[in-house]
């Protein structure tokens, strides 16, 4: 048998080609181009399986990619959607007459119920072969079945409902869990619960759907031939909570509310619509004899599940006594009727009916018809064939019947994605609400459309609706893109000069107060609108073009606000004399470059409060900008004028710390003419050291003498180090002050002296004060009696001078005592030296046989050695080895000259020639051989290479050679 989903359209089908309420035809409108560039695939698309029965189909069911169909009267086909190449063959076993009445598929695929005519119901599940009958179920003729969506797994239904055609609703649960032989039963119980009536008795529940509500509530509903039922109530308490019994209870007394039709098809079918698997159902459409009622599902109401129901009339040639319909499926906008020979599609908008499939007779009439709501896919079958039906983008042209509904949200829902349809929505809404003089919601429709910019606009002008276009602009403007500055500039402006216009209009009438007001407000909205700042900012100088046209100041100073073009402002209020409110303006946007350009003017008229402002603002002020307008304030020369200045530069030195030269100088100037007192002062707080002083000292030198602050110039000259001119100008002021000047000079005595013999010569000759020249005397220890005798006249007595002479013999004779006192140190340490040259030259050290050199470690005896007195022991040729490398360069140069001239000097013979070649070359001048030995030692054994300052001296020497730190390092490795 070929596989069941080789599938292959039927040359002679004819497919469905759905068109739901209005035909095809492109709407044209300005901005897009509305061509079809490729066919459109149909919404319903029908494919017949490659399938042949062997026997004929009896029933067919489909849900979760589970297809089962019963074939002939003993055989059960089962096949995975998935696996369509593995069909799964099971035998009923039955041996009576009994036939496949109807079979029940649950929403997981796991779950097969085959009711037959014998009133006997079998169970099969998805995962097993054995076909298992349904004892407690015996007697019952299964017309529907109520899955539990809620609760139902591949092992178990949960609780289910079972209608039958007594008119009898049983709750069960099946599982399928298989025992041994005397294993558990698949049905668990089987217990009645409702009897559904008609006029004339019991009536067959055709359809049971059962739903459970997002807040616990259970819904039931029930179909007979004539009436459809609802059940509505919150399970019980309990352990059968999860059951349906607590909601039948309820109507135990009293029938539950039902819809009644009274044509009669002898059956009836529910369907429902669910958007996506084990979500709650949203529409239902229930096929009975006047019709298909079709509604909404809304679980939140209290009194009824149903909402917006309607009943669509069968199409012509349909109905009870012409063509009964035999089963019904519902998709998201149609709903599709199976009759014998066709299919017809009805959408669920409109009732018009948009396909009409007609099958071939050679393929028998159509059975039934069923939906797998997991994939969407639609089945039908005859006895001898089964087809399938595909749904494609089933919402592609639904905005257009919500269009000619007037259903404006939804039409814009369902073409979202599709430009050129929301835009035909959008112009048709635009009109409609522009006919029903609801201009502002058709302006801002028209602002979303493609449609011409000029027809719009001139549509609201005629009709007078300023408010309107205003509204239109700008949403217009707000979607303009950053490269359209041409548009920008001319919607802004045109908005501006409609509000201002409109402002014009009102403003001297007084009844129109509030709408002057409520205008004002939205002109102000749109000024400062983040939408908009972008073009306006770029339309700025045209906005207050206008403004100005309309000699609308206050919009003018608010606008500028907005555009942060604070100068504007600014220049506004100083024009108005308003200069509290421009430095209010400065302070609060604390712009530097503002406070430059108008600080001069602010501060002739508001000197404090700008003082203040640009305290406040601190180090984001360069002060060295605002010295300008201080100078032009205070040249004015008065003492409030000054202090201003003054206040601000102390500020800057004093909490600041400036250290730019031009501001010290400008307040030293500011000292030197308004506050003398504070000059000094700041002076002496600058420091004495010419290096750390922030101002220029020789402005600060000619500035205090040309105020004749002669201190201060006293100061300047310290700071100089100008001593001389200071202690000739401090001794026209102070002689105390002069005293303070010639002790600066701490490591030049002689200067010291000479600005102390000024100090006296000034004492004794200006003043002719003996006593006050015999205290200066006493302040310098540098001055001796003799040094000041020359500047007493010739009759001031010896005794003006008997104390100071006595305390100089006295000074000199405590000198030569100490001279004498070192003289004598210096003969015993030249004894005690001399003393240990001696007992050095008789000093030895004592070698022993195992001694060994410290540097190879070998028998020192075997070679020539250096002895140390540290104790330390070398081979000549060793000491040499470690001593070299260091040498300065020149002594390693000189030892290898030693070297050369000791090894070319002959060794001493007695008696021989080369005794007598030794002695003659000493005759002749060179040096001997034992003077060049005598000058290799001093060079290297002048002290042990271990404790002497060679050692000290190679403390930052690496351990190994840089040259050898490679060929060490791959030693190691």
């Amino acid at each position: 048998m070929a596989s069941i989903l080789d599938e292959y359209e039927d040359s002679l089908s004819r497919s469905a080609v759905l068109q739901p309420g209005c035909p095809s035809v492109g709407i044209p409108h300005s901005g897009y181009v509305n061509a079809q560039l490729e066919k459109e695939v149909p919404i319903f698309t029908k494919q017949r399986i490659d399938f042949t029965p062997a026997e004929r189909i009896t029933s067919l069911v489909v849900s979760s990619n589970q297809l089962c169909m019963s074939l002939g009267k003993d055989t059960l086909l089962r096949i995975d959607l998935g696996k369509a190449n593995e069909p799964n063959h099971v035998e009923l076993g039955r041996k009576d007459d009994a036939k496949v009445h109807k079979m029940f598929l649950d929403h997981t695929g796991s779950h097969l119920l085959i009711a037959l005519s014998s009133t006997e119901v079998l169970y099969v599940n998805r995962n097993g072969q054995k076909v298992r009958p349904l004892a407690r179920w015996k007697g019952q003729l299964v017309e529907s079945v109520g899955w539990n969506k809620a609760l139902g797994t591949e092992s178990s239904t949960g609780p289910i409902l079972v209608g039958t055609a007594q008119g009898q609703i049983f709750e069960a649960e099946l599982s399928a869990s298989e025992g041994g032989l005397f294993g558990p039963a698949p049905d668990l119980y089987f217990r009645p619960l409702y009897v559904l009536n008609e006029e004339g008795g019991p009536a067959p529940v055709c359809s049971l759907e059962a739903e459970r509500g997002p807040d616990g509530r259970g819904f039931v509903i029930a179909t007979t031939r004539q009436r459809l039922f609802q059940f509505i109530g919150r399970a019980a308490e309990g352990a059968e909570a999860q059951g349906f019994s607590g909601l039948f209870a309820a109507f135990t007394d009293h029938p539950p509310p039902f819809r009644e039709f009274p044509s009669n098809l002898g059956y009836s079918e529910l369907a429902f619509y669910t958007p996506k698997l084990r979500s709650a159902p949203r529409a239902f459409a229930w096929m009975m004899g006047d019709g298909v009622l079709y509604g909404a599902l809304d679980c939140g109401r209290p009194d009824s599940l149903l909402s917006e129901e309607r009943v669509w009339e069968y199409p012509e040639g349909v109905g009870p006594g012409a063509s009964p319909p035999l089963a019904i499926v519902l998709t998201q906008f149609h709903f599709l009727l199976l009759l014998a020979d066709r299919v017809e599609a009805v959408c669920t908008l409109t009732g018009q009916v948009v396909l009409r499939d007609h099958f071939l007779e050679k393929f028998g009439p159509l059975k039934h018809m069923v939906k797998d709501s997991s994939t969407g896919q639609l089945w039908a079958y005859t006895e001898r064939a089964v087809f399938r039906y595909h749904v494609q983008r089933e919402a592609r042209d639904v905005w257009r019947t919500y269009l000619d509904m007037n259903r404006f949200d939804l039409a814009k829902e369902y073409c979202r994605e599709r430009p050129d349809c929301l835009d035909t929505v959008l112009a048709r809404e635009a009109d409609f609400c522009f006919r029903q003089r609801r201009y502002l919601e058709s302006a801002r429709c028209y602002a979303l459309t493609q449609s011409y910019f000029e027809e719009i606009a001139l549509k609201f002008l005629e009709a007078r609706q300023e408010e309107a276009l205003a509204e239109f602009l700008q949403r217009k403007l707000a979607s303009l893109k950053p490269a359209e500055r041409t548009q920008a500039t001319l919607l802004t402006t045109w908005l501006t000069e409609l509000y201002l216009s409109r402002l014009g209009a009102l403003q001297g009438d007084p009844e129109a107060l509030t709408l002057y007001r409520e205008t004002r407000e939205r002109f102000r909205a749109f000024l400062s609108s983040p939408r908009h700042k972008e073009w306006l900012f770029a339309s700025r100088a045209s906005i207050h073009e206008l403004l100005a046209s309309h000699g609308d100041t206050e919009h003018m100073v608010y606008f500028a606000v907005i555009m942060q073009d604070y100068e504007r402002v600014v220049a506004y209020h100083c024009q108005h004399e308003a200069y509290e409110e421009a430095l209010a303006v400065l302070a609060r946007h604390r712009d530097p470059q503002l406070f430059y350009k108008f600080s001069p003017i602010l501060i002739r008229h508001i000197p404090r409060q700008l003082v203040d402002a640009w305290i406040e603002l601190g180090s984001r002020l360069d002060a060295r900008q605002l010295i300008p307008a201080l100078v032009n304030y205070s040249q004015g020369g008065e003492a409030q004028q000054v202090s201003q200045a003054i206040r601000y530069m102390e500020f800057c030195v004093n909490v600041l710390g400036e250290t730019e030269q031009a501001i010290h100088n400008y307040l030293l100037s500011l000292y030197a003419r308004g506050q003398p007192a504070s000059l000094l002062a700041y002076l002496e707080q600058a420091g004495a050291s010419p290096h750390r002083v922030h101002y220029d000292l020789k402005y600060a030198l000619r500035l205090c003498a040309e105020h004749g602050h002669h201190r201060a110039c006293v100061h300047v000259y310290k700071v100089l180090e100008l001593y001389e001119e200071a202690v000739d100008l401090a001794l026209q002021v102070d002689v105390d002050l002069a005293k303070q000047c010639a002790d600066l000079p701490e490591e030049d005595e002689e200067l010291r002296k000479k600005l102390w013999l000024k100090i006296a010569r000034h004492v004794v000759q200006e003043e002719e004060d003996v006593q006050t020249a015999m205290a200066c005397l006493a302040s310098c220890p540098l001055l001796k009696i003799e040094d000041v005798l020359p500047f007493f006249p010739d009759f001031v007595t010896i005794d003006h001078f008997k104390e100071a002479i006595c305390s100089s013999l006295k000074a000199y004779n405590h000198h030569i005592q100490e001279l004498q006192r070192e003289m004598e140190e210096a003969t015993a340490s030249a004894q005690r030296i001399r003393r240990d040259l001696q007992e050095l030259r008789g000093r030895y050290g004592t070698v022993e046989p195992q001694d060994k050199c410290a540097t190879c470690d070998f028998p020192l005896l075997n070679r020539p050695f250096y002895l140390f007195l540290c104790g330390h022991m070398f081979h000549a040729d060793c000491l040499l080895q470690a001593v070299r490398p260091g040498l300065p360069a020149y002594k390693q140069a000189r030892l290898e000259e030693l070297q050369r001239k000791l090894g070319a000097a002959l060794p001493p013979a007695k008696g021989s020639a080369r005794a007598k070649e030794a002695e003659g070359g000493a005759a002749t001048g060179g040096p001997s051989r034992e003077q060049l030995k005598a000058d290799l030692d001093e060079l290297v054994a002048a002290e042990c290479v271990y404790c002497g300052e060679l050692m000290i001296r190679s403390i930052d020497r690496p351990f190994i050679d840089p040259q050898r730190y490679e060929e060490e390092h791959l030693s190691w490795l």
